[in-house]
């Protein structure tokens, strides 16, 4: 291939992401639920007849793309690319074929060009309600977690299986929301298609097989490049996460060969009787996303540069949970994974690094209505989430990040979104000041949420929240984050997780984690120290203990 052809190539993949990020878009405008048009918790890509991601939307989760980039291989299994039809769209939301939970539906997409199959257009987004005991972890079983969509059509050359939606809009408690979010995903399928076919039509393409091919080839190639440069050796880390029944420890051996990484979770905790298992591929989501966050973090993603990190995980652990274990918050344990990868790689690469972080979004579900008061409800019936972050972990020459969510990348949702489609006000949405670990450069700050129903009515929390028993921590001396705290305005704790009534009369308190710092806290310039303090972030009594200003 000549430098002209290359080039060529080039533009073409830019192309491509333009492409996928765009469809991204659409679904953001188009979607019935908040946690798709406010959170932006989705993921979209474009992929070849075998199943294999080209490119991804720059919009999106690693806990979506990364998983979703598996389960379109499942899709062909079932339904080969010689069998689909223009106008067609095949759905899922089965937890081992798809993103982990019932909550995330994935549809694919057949592209057409002249009559003939080009590509596959895939995508996945969270939504409010699937049914069942609601998105916490108090199932015993998948089964009692909401709607179970195996791979089915919901659309056939262009018109909707009117009997997949009746059961769509009966199993659920938000059905036009449900009903308007795969329209919506559909639709973003297609607009995908669409380009795509004008992108080959401008180029003169009759298939994107050799794009793929120069996807795939430099991705490889850069990926291998850079694995090559780290200290070969084998880096063992551990990570504790709250749990539900007990304490949960998370351990990981990766290896670092000339041409792969390899991370044995050998030592993990066993499955849990709750709803906090990780399926095996939302774990290898998050725990390439962890290891691509620090080995190529500028080579995009696709099937090829990630192919090089190796996942083994122990059947029998709480990262490999098979069906029908529950697994409606995964993402609970799932998202400590990156910070579990990063301790690793610290003892290789320690200038390339973060500290811990609040890590598990929280993003607790609320419920209100007759489904939580019966006969004496004062609201009518609602279902809610509300997406929101911790601070995340100091970075070797920044600090950390204020309420943002790493590693998931969903957006924090506006108070007023939420209180504009639930009857819930937020009383408080406000940096927690005092909680971002001490460090040369520290942490990024929690936040401090009240949340009431109108009227001080009763509601309910599905309570989903870590870090509580187990704060973030630091690194090379830096000092731990803030621990998260769960309970009422007046003081009282309730649990971690589970399903729990707010009283009437009395509001929801949520004090999110902060993250761990890096580095010796006495090395931090002492005009930040001074700016934080000014601000209001850093108490006069904090600087001098930890700081010595």
């Amino acid at each position: 291939m000549n430098a002209l052809e290359k080039i060529q190539r080039q533009i073409q993949w830019n192309r491509l992401v333009a492409v996928v990020e765009e469809q991204a878009q659409i679904m953001i405008r188009t979607a019935f639920s908040t946690t798709v048009r406010e959170a932006g918790d989705l993921s979209a890509g474009i992929f070849d007849l075998q199943g294999r991601m080209l490119a991804q939307a720059v919009t999106g989760t690693p806990g979506h793309v990364n998983s979703m980039m598996e389960s379109v291989g499942h899709f062909l299994a079932k339904f080969p690319a010689a069998s689909m039809k223009p106008g067609d769209h095949y759905i899922t939301n089965d937890p081992w074929l798809g993103t982990g939970h019932l909550h995330d539906l994935t549809v694919v997409t057949p592209a057409f060009r002249n009559g003939a199959i080009v590509g596959l257009f895939a995508n996945t987004a969270h939504v409010i309600d699937v049914g069942g005991l609601g998105m916490g972890p108090d199932g015993r079983s998948v089964f009692e977690e909401g709607l179970y969509i195996p791979i089915v059509k919901c659309f056939d050359q262009g018109q909707p299986n009117e009997t997949f939606f009746d059961f769509v809009r009966m199993g659920s408690r938000t059905p036009v929301e449900l009903e308007g979010d795969i329209y919506s995903l559909c639709a973003c399928n297609d607009a995908g298609a669409k380009r795509l076919v004008e992108m080959m039509d401008e180029y003169g393409m009759e298939s994107i097989d050799p794009l793929a091919s120069y996807i795939f080839d430099a991705s490889l190639t850069a990926t291998l490049d850079e694995i090559r440069k780290l200290p070969k050796g084998t880096y063992r880390g551990t990570i504790k996460s709250d749990g539900y029944e007990a304490e949960v420890t998370l351990k990981a051996a990766m290896t670092i060969k000339d041409d792969e990484i390899v991370v044995d979770y050998a030592g993990t905790s066993g499955l849990s009787g709750r709803g906090i298992n990780v399926p095996a591929a939302y774990c290898r989501a998050y725990a390439c996303f962890g290891i691509k966050c620090v080995v190529a973090p500028e080579i995009p993603n696709n099937w090829a540069s990630l192919a090089p990190f190796r996942m083994e995980i122990p059947e029998g652990c709480i990262l490999n949970a098979p069906r029908p274990y529950p697994v409606s918050v995964r993402h609970v344990v799932g998202q400590l994974l990156p910070d579990l990868m990063m301790g690793c790689l610290h003892q290789a690469v320690p200038d390339r690094v973060n500290a811990e972080g609040s890590s598990a979004l929280w993003n607790p579900p609320l419920r209100g209505g007759a489904q939580v008061s019966g006969a004496a409800a004062e609201l009518p019936d609602f279902e809610i989430i509300t997406f929101n972050s911790g601070g995340t972990g100091a970075r070797p020459t920044k600090d950390g990040l204020d309420g943002t969510a790493f590693p998931s990348g969903v957006r924090t949702m506006p108070v007023e979104a939420t209180e504009n489609v639930a009857p819930v006000i937020f009383w408080q949405n406000q940096i927690r000041a005092d909680s971002a670990g001490a460090g040369r450069t520290r942490g990024g700050f929690g936040k401090i949420m009240e949340i009431g129903a109108k009227g001080e009515a009763e509601f309910a929390v599905n309570a989903i929240f870590d870090r509580v028993a187990n704060a973030p921590k630091g690194r090379d001396g830096g000092g731990d984050g803030a621990s998260g705290w769960v309970g009422f305005t007046d003081g009282t704790t309730i649990r971690t997780k589970g399903y729990q009534v707010v009283p009437k009369g009395k509001r929801l308190l949520l004090k999110l984690p902060g993250g761990g710092g890096m580095g010796d806290a006495k090395d931090r310039d002492r005009a930040l120290v001074e700016r934080d303090v000014a601000d209001g972030l850093v108490s006069p009594a904090q600087a001098k203990a930890l700081y010595g200003a």
